[in-house]
């Protein structure tokens, strides 16, 4: 059974009375038919209530979800002959990047993202999903491959950030990062990078230079969590709801603001809860994207990245006081 959010219960509560009824009718052979067709009614009312109406800190718990889509998940739903590679030829291996090589509608593509676990010792084994500099650069090898050979590239960002330990640090973590920036910036291949769930600071940005930024309706985008913003401006973090509220981060203010561009939907219930409906939603935008982006040349998608990041944002002259 999936995680239950505060907001869900009383959903939940409902769909468990529809299948107790469900099972009463099959076995003890009493028609109940009419009663659950009721119930599955007020279900999806209620459903539409609680999801058409998600305050910005619902959507970060949504986001954070432990049953939400992994990158594997949609690589296993949107991609065939996925072959894995591994490894930055530098260091070592790290679990919390997954990436490779993959078919995307019989088109070869380079598929790279960040990797959570379900469980905690599957966290543990994937680091929460925060990446080392290995797993940067092991991204960055498998994009720089793509570059070479003329593969699209498609990157799925889930992570609350870059891991900030002191090994990290010692093996060169915002250089990693800085190095990513300069390289997705200048390779002539279409890029796609998709916000599916959390997208939390340098550890997101690191896989986030693309032609096309989409994200996930119930996914965020932030240079810090809701905790943090909260420890620094009230120094509470019990007050993320507030400060999640006043950030703007979540895909329909991004949007709005023109740094992201396009919401991809999520059906009723969210991502968590319906895995192939979603995963057929982001196939359609991906699909369409990449058709636009297909016949611009090399020189053309990199001055389509420009342009894309030059714009966002307003600049305005300073002019001296007198």
């Amino acid at each position: 059974m999936a995680a239950e959010l505060p907001f869900e219960k009383p959903l939940l509560e409902l769909d468990a009375k529809i299948e107790e009824l469900r099972k009463f009718t099959q076995e003890k052979h009493i028609d109940f038919t009419d009663e659950i067709i009721k119930l599955e009614a007020r279900a999806k009312s209620l459903a539409q209530e609680i999801y058409g109406n998600l305050t910005p800190w619902q959507r970060v718990m949504l986001a954070r979800h432990p049953e939400r889509p992994t990158t594997l998940d949609l690589i296993g739903e949107l991609f065939t002959d996925f072959i894995e590679l591994h490894g930055d030829r530098f260091y070592g291996e790290d679990a919390a990047i997954v990436g490779g090589i993959a078919k995307f509608n019989g088109q070869p593509v380079t598929v790279v993202g960040h990797q959570k676990g379900r469980d905690t010792k599957e966290n543990i084994a994937r680091n929460f999903g925060s990446p080392h500099p290995e797993g940067f650069r092991k991204a960055l090898r498998l994009m720089q491959q793509a570059d070479k050979f003329n593969r699209p590239i498609i990157c799925f960002i889930n992570t609350q950030g870059a891991y900030p330990g002191k090994a990290a640090e010692e093996r060169g973590q915002s250089e990693a990062i800085a190095r990513n920036l300069r390289e997705m910036a200048s390779f002539g291949v279409p890029i796609l990078c998709v916000v599916t769930g959390e997208g939390g600071s340098g550890g997101a940005l690191a896989l986030g230079v693309g032609n096309r930024l989409l994200m996930m309706e119930n996914a965020f985008y932030s240079v810090i969590s809701p905790e943090g913003a909260a420890s620094i401006l009230w120094k509470d973090s019990s007050q993320a709801q507030r400060a999640a509220e006043s950030m703007k981060i979540t895909a329909n203010d991004l949007h709005e603001l023109g740094v992201v561009d396009e919401i991809v939907p999520e059906p009723i219930g969210g991502a968590h809860r319906h895995l192939k409906e979603t995963a057929a939603s982001l196939h359609a935008v991906l699909t369409r994207h990449l058709a636009e982006l297909k016949d611009m040349s090399r020189k053309e998608l990199i001055d389509d990245r420009y342009e894309k990041y030059k714009s966002i944002g307003q600049y305005a002259a300073l002019t001296e006081s007198i």
